[in-house]
């Protein structure tokens, strides 16, 4: 899924670069972008999304640590430690909160 979202993004990104159509085309396309950002499905999805790559990063967090937790500098694990700190409470800079 990742891949085909990259891919129509570039060819979206490919045209309006390569338009030939002129400003008024690069006007319709930028408010049909803007449109569909500001959507409230497309809003939730991708809070959907960014909730579930964040419990699949403490997930694997938790998996790694088990197994290499002793084997990794102390530098590597304090510098993880402080920034878990950092993080618990605090929205993303993406916008999305931890809901």
């Amino acid at each position: 899924m990742r891949y085909r979202l990259t891919f129509i993004t570039g060819v979206a990104v490919g045209y309006v670069l390569g338009a030939r159509a002129g400003r008024e085309r690069y006007e319709q396309l930028r408010k049909n972008a803007q449109r569909v950002s500001q959507n409230p499905a497309v809003r939730n999805t991708a809070e959907a999304a960014a909730h579930s790559g964040r419990e699949a990063a403490g997930k694997a967090f938790d998996v790694v640590s088990a197994r290499f937790g002793d084997r990794l500098p102390d530098s590597v694990s304090a510098r993880v430690q402080s920034l878990r700190e950092q993080r618990n409470g605090a929205g993303d800079d993406w916008g999305t909160s931890n809901t």
